[in-house]
């Protein structure tokens, strides 16, 4: 089965599903909905606390985010005040405690309430009015759009506001670089999508024969709520069904430290989690043409599992949002934002792609 990339198959697979549920939602309600613009991109919080990355934990060599004078600065506006509630994704539940305190120190009258429960969570939070921000590590379903419109009448507003990537992690002591597609699909899969002829359930199968890791490898991934659990089903295991002995997660913190405390384990997790106690795989379609996990190759999309981040908001076409949230965003996608971005472990999108967010929030 061919690949292609994640960030590029789920962003055509998102453009055509938007479409499709607005001609659904029509149907249905012929005559009610006004024509808009659609704007198109890509459990309980986790009991382990996310420890503060950078650039150095990460082991990677991340640049501040450019000084381009096409990215701006966040500069302060009077009359903003009221409560933001966010509902959503895991992955972005330490970045959105960032942006929020930052924020905060600039508007102390501001007050938040983040609640990350998994992407799934956040569609229907917006639907009914609970959320005002939805933050998803993955794209909005047919079904969550149609039924967004069958209740509003126009579709959601989707921002990119980050870069991501779903990494395979194993223990630091872990002598393994790197393995193909096919043998990420062949460990953590049972159907064998992607074209494997046997699935890999020991260590020994990708060449790894040293003290500790004889015994059979321990799998561990997300819950079935989450965003990056649905990413990686579709994009690593060409959507086939898990193994029954992946051990699920509620919170990509849960599954860095269920690898690094333990010898011969793998996971799939955010990278942004990453701890001094794992190490990222590099990945391929071949073994010679292996692609680290860095900056460039999730900026430039090469790296197989890069995928941007989300906030979804609920803006009426041709009118601005309201004040507070106008504005939280304005700062998320600033220069002060995209440096919050790298301060949590995640990379900040290319100065284009923020510039066409920026402009989605005038439209």
């Amino acid at each position: 089965m061919k690949r292609v990339s994640l960030v590029n198959r789920v962003s055509a697979l998102y453009m055509v599903t938007v479409l499709a549920a607005l001609i659904l939602a029509s149907a249905a309600q012929a005559g009610s909905i006004q024509a808009s613009s659609i704007q198109t991109s890509r459990t309980q919080t986790s009991s382990v606390q996310k420890p503060l990355t950078n650039a150095v934990s990460n082991g990677i060599d991340t640049p501040a985010v450019s000084t381009k004078p096409t990215i701006p600065n966040y500069e302060r506006v009077p009359g903003v005040a009221g409560k933001l509630s966010s509902v959503g994704s895991d992955t972005l539940a330490n970045l959105m405690t960032f942006w929020s305190q930052e924020f905060k120190t600039l508007y102390p009258q501001v007050g938040f309430q983040i609640q990350a429960s998994g992407s799934s969570t956040a569609p229907p939070a917006l639907i009914e009015g609970t959320a005002t921000i939805g933050p998803m590590s993955r794209a909005l379903k047919p079904s969550e759009i149609r039924d967004f419109i069958n209740v509003h009448g126009y579709p959601p507003t989707v921002l990119k506001v980050a870069m991501d990537a779903i990494a395979i992690f194993v223990d630091r002591r872990n002598p393994l670089q790197g393995m193909t597609l096919e043998n990420v699909d062949a460990i953590f899969s049972q159907t064998l999508y992607c074209g494997a002829e046997k699935q890999i359930s020991r260590w020994s199968q990708l060449g790894v024969d040293e003290s500790g890791y004889r015994s059979p490898i321990r799998l561990y991934g997300r819950n079935s709520v989450s965003g990056t659990y649905g990413l990686f089903k579709v994009t690593a295991l060409c959507d086939g069904d898990f193994k029954n002995t992946v051990n699920e997660q509620p919170g990509s913190a849960s599954v860095v430290l269920s690898v690094a405390s333990g010898t011969g384990a793998i996971g799939y997790a955010a990278y942004g989690y990453k701890t001094a106690g794992v190490r990222a795989l590099a990945l391929g379609e071949t073994l010679d043409s292996l692609i680290p996990l860095s900056i460039d190759t999730v900026r430039d999309e090469t790296y197989p599992f890069a995928r941007f981040l989300y906030l979804v908001v609920n803006k009426k076409p041709g009118e601005p949002l309201p004040t507070l949230e106008r504005e939280f965003i304005r700062y998320i996608l600033s220069q002060q934002g995209q440096n919050q971005v790298i301060r949590d472990g995640y990379f900040p999108i290319r100065e284009d792609v923020l510039l066409r967010q920026r402009r989605l929030l005038s439209n």
